[in-house]
């Protein structure tokens, strides 16, 4: 071989060299929507070769995939994709890291979710039947490509409707989270509120048992959950089942049963909320587990009461607990005091958005 194609085929390694360490380099958003024939979707940013004034056309790929590409060493940036340059997607801009490949999943109108029943919904663990109260999220319809966390709630009754509320006070489920996902402080979640039996309700969501008002069915309710609910949902909706997008919400024993359950199947629930927990059940045979065992369990937390005959006493010995197992306030920990809050459905409404967004803040999802 010639000297004069030696350095010719040196120079083309190192040109391949080149373009696959650039390639390897680069900073990537998929942005996966499907905009219709002759539309296209486009990516305006904080940084060059971005910028917020005109959008940089994205690469359609197979599977109504937008793909755009720049070099990490323009650093993190912030983005915003457009259909046609012109309507912007709803919700705060998405933070891209340098270096990163990013998939974004967004929708362009107002962000209004909406409500699905399913009625006569039958618990073999119980050997009765429940609604449960489905909140879809405002893209579910507009961007099919998508799949979304799943949040199960504790009392359906009391969250999205104020007729079916037992006290006629109803959570606003709906519109707080229509709220926080339409200002971009909270990621789209599919939200099950599951109805408790009616006559049962002490029972369903108590561990065993108090001297006073007995209960004893909270492992009843967890494979009413595990094995009834949750396969259920995901076989019938877009969800993304792994326990990092799957969490639990309740409050006062709802709050005590979420806590109970998430904490024994960390394998299935990555975080949970439990609002003016009734932690004193049982002479709080719970926190007293809690304090014994000194397992750091891998579930996130949030915990809270109000400060008016609303159980803080025993939430703080709760949250002592958890510190003392290594959780971390702001972590894997978020101990809540609402100042001159109650223990009712509207305390629990007034504060809807601090668990909300704990447990599924913007950007968030595990896709």
């Amino acid at each position: 071989m010639s000297d004069s194609l030696n350095r010719r085929t040196g120079q083309l390694a190192a040109m391949l060299l080149l373009l696959m360490s650039t390639a390897a380099e680069a900073t990537t958003v998929r942005v996966f929507y499907d905009v219709g024939y002759g539309n296209r979707i486009s990516i305006r940013g904080s940084k060059a070769p971005l910028s917020w004034t005109t959008g940089t056309n994205a690469t359609w790929t197979t599977g109504n995939i937008w793909t755009l590409s720049w070099a990490n060493t323009v650093g993190d940036v912030e983005v915003k994709p457009l259909i046609n340059d012109v309507t912007w997607s709803t919700g705060a801009n998405y933070r891209i890291k340098a270096g990163a490949t990013v998939d974004i999943y967004p929708f362009f109108g107002p962000a209004s979710g909406q409500l699905q029943t399913v009625s006569n919904f039958y618990s073999p663990q119980f050997g009765n039947s429940r609604t449960l109260t489905i909140y879809l999220p405002p893209s579910y319809s507009a961007n099919p490509l998508k799949r979304y966390p799943v949040l199960y709630a504790h009392d359906g009754q009391n969250l999205f409707n104020a007729a079916r509320a037992t006290y006629g006070v109803e959570w606003r489920m709906d519109e707080t989270a229509n709220s926080l996902i339409g200002n971009g402080t909270m990621d789209e979640v599919i939200i099950v509120g599951i109805d408790h039996g009616d006559a049962n309700r002490i029972y369903e969501y108590t561990p065993c048992c108090d001297s006073q008002y007995g209960g004893g069915g909270a492992d009843k309710h967890e494979r009413f959950i595990l094995d009834t609910v949750k396969p259920f949902i995901d076989q019938n909706y877009r969800t993304l089942s792994t326990k990092a997008n799957t969490a639990l919400i309740g409050s006062s024993l709802g709050g005590l049963v979420s806590f109970y359950i998430g904490r024994r199947n960390p394998a299935v629930f990555g975080k949970l909320a439990a609002l003016s927990s009734s932690f004193w059940w049982n002479n709080q045979a719970l926190t007293k587990q809690v304090e014994t065992e000194t397992t750091k369990v891998a579930v996130k937390f949030y915990i809270d009461a109000g400060t008016s005959s609303d159980g803080l006493t025993e939430t703080t010995r709760m949250r002592d607990a958890l510190v003392a197992d290594g959780y971390v306030q702001g972590n894997d920990l978020n101990y809540y005091v609402a100042q001159g809050a109650g223990h009712n459905e509207s305390s629990w409404a007034a504060r809807l958005n601090v668990p909300l967004t704990y447990l599924f803040p913007w950007q968030s999802t595990v896709y």
